[in-house]
């Protein structure tokens, strides 16, 4: 088999150098271009196996000739970006036009041999399925402490066989980041599929998971015998993700723990086993630990100690406010590239009223509310005076008082609504019991009670006054 081809295009000597010199060491047939010129040139005269690309040249950027390439170019040729300090962001935007990923200047050579391997063999794939396999279209989008972090953290445990535990509320993206785990290691590019707990029945969960043997009968997307694959089957060697584990049948609970423990299937029907060939990513509500297991019905404990192998918080949108201006700016790229709706851009005004928004539904609800922004559509800006006509209606019922949107409230209505959640919170603390309640909070009692009833808190509901 002949060295993959690899074009490097930086506009530093030193840095093509460098490259050229790894890389051939590696094995690797490398060419080097100085500008979009001379890369335009190399790739017209033999298409490379993958391209390492610059973003900041003279003349033509290296977005620019991204774009170029991605609009024009039919060999597919994956496209790795490399950025300097401070262009981060941008690269990240670069995986967007199709770039498959980025890496950071100062060059680190063990993440830039492990990239570009990666890169190669989803060129590999892409030339014998069709499709390349982009690694960072699903990267986590901000660049706060809190997102890096998490990024970190998810491609150091990429390449481990341990289950991971996602945890985080609703919306919080989840999902995404379970895919960025599975396309930030060896897995990229294998399978990534996804169970549902409230999707699985417990009728047929064993046929869902395990498949149909040879002479079971007919099922839905079987063979003309009657057999075929479950989900764990159609798994092997990437992930199986099980969104919402609280979610599955008993029955479904039980089947998984069994191919945990043992390592192996068996599909419905037939006796031969099957070894468990795959990584489960797990997603679950914070507070699972005390849960699971606490009454009849609830979480197999036991089942949740083969899937916590690993644990990753996933923080809510309220964790990484300071990300929100980027984060609107992506999803309307990606509504405006995806459902071909006019642009239109959030004016400073309105980018802070949403950094001071308390998401509860988290990322998904700043899509959904992108999204309805532009199908609606309007001036090119979107101002204040819209954003808060679209909160107003938004308001959740019953919120805890971190997700509720005091900012839309009067100075009277939010000093009420946050002594009432207040209080409420002390009161159940105190055991419903008014006298600890009233040394708790540094009240005399008598005016904690007209405090009380003057905000509609029912202490008697909460348990027996007393000291």
């Amino acid at each position: 088999m002949s060295a993959a081809r690899i074009l490097v295009v930086d506009d530093e000597a030193e840095i093509r150098g460098l490259l050229k010199e790894i890389l051939s060491e590696e094995g690797y047939e490398v060419e080097v271009a100085a500008d979009a010129s001379q890369a335009r040139t190399s790739r017209a005269r033999q298409a490379p196996d993958l391209v390492l690309l610059d973003i900041w040249m003279p003349g033509t950027d290296g977005i620019t000739l991204l774009r170029e390439w991605q609009g024009s170019a039919t060999d597919g040729s994956p496209v790795v970006m490399m950025s300097g300090h401070g262009t981060v962001e941008t690269a990240v935007e670069a995986t967007r036009l199709g770039a498959f990923d980025f890496v950071e200047k100062p060059l680190s050579l063990a993440k830039l041999l492990r990239t570009v391997e990666r890169a190669l063999e989803a060129g590999r794939k892409r030339r014998s399925s069709g499709k390349l396999l982009a690694a960072s279209a699903v990267a986590p989008v901000g660049k706060s402490k809190v997102i890096q972090q998490l990024r970190t953290e998810l491609q150091q445990i990429a390449g481990g066989p341990t289950p991971v535990l996602l945890v985080g509320e609703h919306g919080s993206g989840r999902e995404a980041f379970a895919r960025f785990l599975h396309e930030s290691g060896p897995r990229a590019g294998l399978p990534f599929v996804t169970v549902v707990g409230s999707a699985l029945r417990a009728a047929d969960a064993d046929l869902v998971l395990f498949g149909r043997g040879a002479g079971a009968g007919a099922a839905n997307g079987a063979d003309a015998d009657g057999a075929g694959p479950g989900l764990l089957e159609q798994a092997a060697g990437g992930t199986l993700f099980l969104s919402e584990i609280e979610d599955l049948p008993a029955n479904a609970q039980r089947a998984l723990l069994g191919v945990l423990e043992t390592g192996s299937f068996t599909r419905v029907g037939d006796t031969r086993q099957q070894p468990f060939a795959a990584r489960i990513v797990s997603s679950v509500q914070p507070g699972i630990e005390s849960r699971a297991g606490a009454a009849p019905g609830s979480f197999r404990r036991d089942l949740l100690a083969q899937l916590n192998g690993l644990v990753v918080r996933v923080p809510s949108l309220r964790d990484y406010a300071e990300d929100v201006p980027e984060l609107l700016r992506h999803y309307v790229d990606r509504v405006v590239d995806t459902e071909g709706l006019a642009f239109r851009r959030f004016s400073v005004a309105a980018q802070n009223r949403l950094r001071n928004y308390p998401w509860p539904d988290n990322v998904r609800e700043l899509r959904t509310l992108v999204q309805r922004l532009l199908v609606q559509g309007g001036p090119e800006e979107i101002r204040l005076e819209e954003i808060e006509r679209e909160l107003a209606q938004a308001q959740p019922a019953d919120e805890p008082l971190v997700k509720q949107d005091l900012l839309a409230l009067s100075l009277r209505e939010a000093r009420e609504q946050f002594e009432r959640a207040y209080l409420q919170q002390q009161l159940l603390l105190c055991h419903g019991k008014v006298g600890q309640l009233a040394k708790r909070v540094g009240m005399e009692r008598t005016h904690l009670y007209r405090k009380l009833r003057s905000l509609g808190v029912d202490f008697r509901s909460v348990g027996d006054d007393g000291e």
